[in-house]
């Protein structure tokens, strides 16, 4: 099975990156495969949750150690933060847009935030530049030598930063250069770390502290700046806060919902018993009120589940749920419940793979059964793949939306 995705969370002290770390618990979820076919009532995950078809799934959170401009050069925690940085698959910056902290953390007033979102790329960049720079002058010279590709050469420089050969390609696709590696100059190899600081380490701007009086200002220039789908406006705190009263019994609250239920709000919708819940004092009361109107009636929710749901579509992940026996969809004869185990598959196509069957879930990434296959159970050989009817399925077939469900694969070759 491959690994988790893991998803690094960086930003500047006092930015509200460790609230957010706290308020992501539990905050993934995707849909399960128990809604499709009507066995909610028997989903038993191993870890994490089902509710109402919405499943917690496997993503990994990284806290990456704070940083301060000049980490590059290894200011402050900077080498702790590089080194970190090279494992996450994509990144969630917390940016705090109150403006009521500077670029090292420090408390102030009317700080332009977008300017965090700037230089926390800067630095990457210069990180990865200045170790290419360093020893440009014999990368060209082996690369003359061996005759090789840009791509196995770059791949030699980058693989330290956990890349691949897949991704240096699609970084070079983009620029389509038609100067050799060679001859690059400077403007050349800027432009190539760019593109594959991009491509390594997909970004969300998570714009945290929106209640925040100043918020609104900050969030009207960052939104003409960048990409919409690259920023997601957060309350970490206010997620935090919703979930501890839900804990205790005081509000009924699900993570990432856009909306909150109080004892008393239970009680004018029928329910005599108000749900069962605590009643608020009138600090608590208050608080409720204000985060209702500040928070989720102005923004829809506290912005924490869409972050998560927002970096795994950067990744192009999708659920994939192992079972052992595919009538039951359970893990085995003596386990109880549907579903227990779910992984996810990072551009892989939209595929919910069981031991074997295969069920066609979102929009397809042009992924093959084989790719699935091999990426689900490793190099195991396949004889045939049986579809619906007992047709049979090629292993180049392309996986769309329907076309694959209820497909099943045969016996295994012996080998």
């Amino acid at each position: 099975m491959p690994r988790d995705p893991l998803i690094g969370l960086v930003g500047k002290p006092s930015s509200g990156k460790s609230t957010m770390l706290n308020s992501l618990t539990d905050a993934s979820s995707k849909d399960c495969a128990c809604i499709r076919f009507g066995k909610s009532d028997q989903c038993k995950p191993n870890y994490g949750s089902c509710n109402n078809g919405k499943r917690s799934v496997p993503i990994e959170l990284l806290d990456v150690a704070g940083l301060v401009p000049g980490a590059h050069a290894g200011r402050g925690l900077g080498n702790k933060f590089l080194d970190d940085l090279r494992h996450a698959d994509a990144l969630v910056h917390v940016v705090d847009v109150s403006g009521t902290t500077d670029a090292e953390g420090k408390n102030t007033r009317g700080y332009d935030p977008s300017q965090d979102i700037i230089w926390l790329r800067g630095e990457i960049v210069q990180w990865i530049q200045g170790n290419l720079m360093e020893k440009w002058g014999s990368i060209k010279r082996r690369h003359v030598a061996l005759k090789a590709s840009p791509v196995d050469t770059l791949q030699g420089q980058f693989s330290g930063y956990g890349s691949n050969q897949a991704m240096v390609a699609r970084t070079l696709d983009k620029l389509q250069l038609k100067t050799p590696l060679e001859s690059w100059d400077q403007e050349t190899i800027e432009k190539v770390v760019n593109a594959f600081t991009d491509e390594k380490f997909p970004t969300v701007c998570a714009l945290n502290k929106i209640d925040h009086p100043d918020a609104d200002k900050n969030i009207a220039k960052i939104a003409k700046q960048r990409d919409p789908n690259t920023i997601v406006l957060t309350s970490a705190i206010s997620e935090v806060f919703l979930r501890k009263l839900a804990k205790q019994g005081y509000v009924k609250y699900a993570e990432g919902s856009d909306f909150v239920d109080t004892r008393e709000d239970l009680i004018a919708d029928g329910d005599p018993d108000g749900g069962g819940l605590k009643e608020l004092d009138d600090k608590l009361k208050t608080r409720v009120e204000n985060l209702k109107d500040m928070v989720l009636y102005r923004f829809g929710s506290t912005g924490v589940v869409q972050v998560l749901s927002r970096a795994a579509q950067s990744l192009g992940l999708v659920p994939v749920f192992p079972v052992r026996n595919v009538n039951t969809f359970s893990s085995g004869a003596n386990s109880t419940g549907v579903f227990r185990d779910c992984v996810l598959i990072s551009k892989c196509g939209p595929l919910l793979w069981y031991s074997r069957t295969a069920v066609s879930n979102t929009q397809n990434r042009n992924s093959t059964v084989k790719d699935v296959a091999k990426k689900v159970m490793g190099d195991v050989a396949i004889s045939y793949i049986e579809g619906a009817g007992g047709t049979r399925v090629a292993e180049t077939d392309i996986v769309e939306v329907g076309k694959n469900d209820d497909k099943r694969k045969s016996k295994r070759k012996s080998v």
